[in-house]
């Protein structure tokens, strides 16, 4: 039975060694066909991962939000040869808040062995470091852009907080993310917490909670980093 590897890769410029498991870059070397994002991306990953990878000599399929249902039953077609293959995110772990949830579907409806590797997770790594409930958490990805129902999106995710006891986590196109935080702090109660998380694993990480209140006194600068909100009450 062939294999479907679920590769992580880095969150930004950093050290392989210090968030990537020996084990992966031995898996990645055999390989020879893979699901991407973007194919630069993920040849200087396999690169960096392995200066020995003959780059030229691998296939690439593109999966992204342009990528039809006809394109993505034919990804797998390596596996019906007799050939294992990996699937490679942008940034962190294939098929969370990534398009390779729908290879990885098609790879389990057709009984193929799926193997997901150790690596960073900014959602995981965040909610370590905030000190929010652990128990009880629900990422929910991008809210709405309009001001009007992301004010509206925010409540309800704050309303979450306080009645269920649960942690609700984030994120923001990178560009965006001060309005963002403008908005949160808008938006929230003063006693809400919320938990910053930015350049996660990188050296100029950046993880902080503090009330909407405490936040409001001096904002970090958050413009063009990875970065993901987290609330609690």
């Amino acid at each position: 039975m062939r294999t479907l590897y679920l590769i992580p890769t880095s969150l930004g410029e950093c050290s392989f060694d210090k968030i990537l498991p020996a084990n992966n870059t031995e898996i990645v070397s055999n390989l020879k066909h893979f699901i991407v994002e973007d194919v630069r991306t993920a040849r200087r990953f396999l690169k960096k991962t392995n200066q020995a990878i003959d780059i030229d000599s691998l296939t690439f399929y593109i999966l992204n939000q342009h990528t039809t249902p006809e394109e993505l039953s034919d990804f797998l077609r390596p596996m019906y040869e007799g050939n294992d293959m990996g699937v490679l995110s942008e940034a962190g772990c294939p098929a969370i808040a990534d398009p390779g949830a729908d290879v990885v579907a098609i790879a389990q409806k057709n009984n193929f062995t799926v193997v997901p590797l150790v690596g960073p997770s900014s959602i995981l790594l965040s909610l370590m470091a905030s000190g929010f409930n652990g128990q009880s958490f629900a990422f929910v990805g991008y809210l709405p852009i309009q001001p009007g129902e992301r004010a509206k999106a925010l409540k309800k995710l704050e309303s979450r907080a306080y009645s269920e006891n649960q942690s609700q986590i984030f994120i923001e196109t990178p560009y965006r993310n001060m309005k963002m935080l403008e908005e949160i702090l808008q938006t929230c109660q003063p006693n809400t917490h919320l938990c910053i998380a930015v350049d996660i694993t990188l050296e100029t990480e950046f993880i902080k909670t503090k009330t909407v209140k405490e936040w409001k006194t001096k904002l970090p600068d958050l413009s063009k980093r990875p970065c993901i909100f987290l609330i609690y009450k």
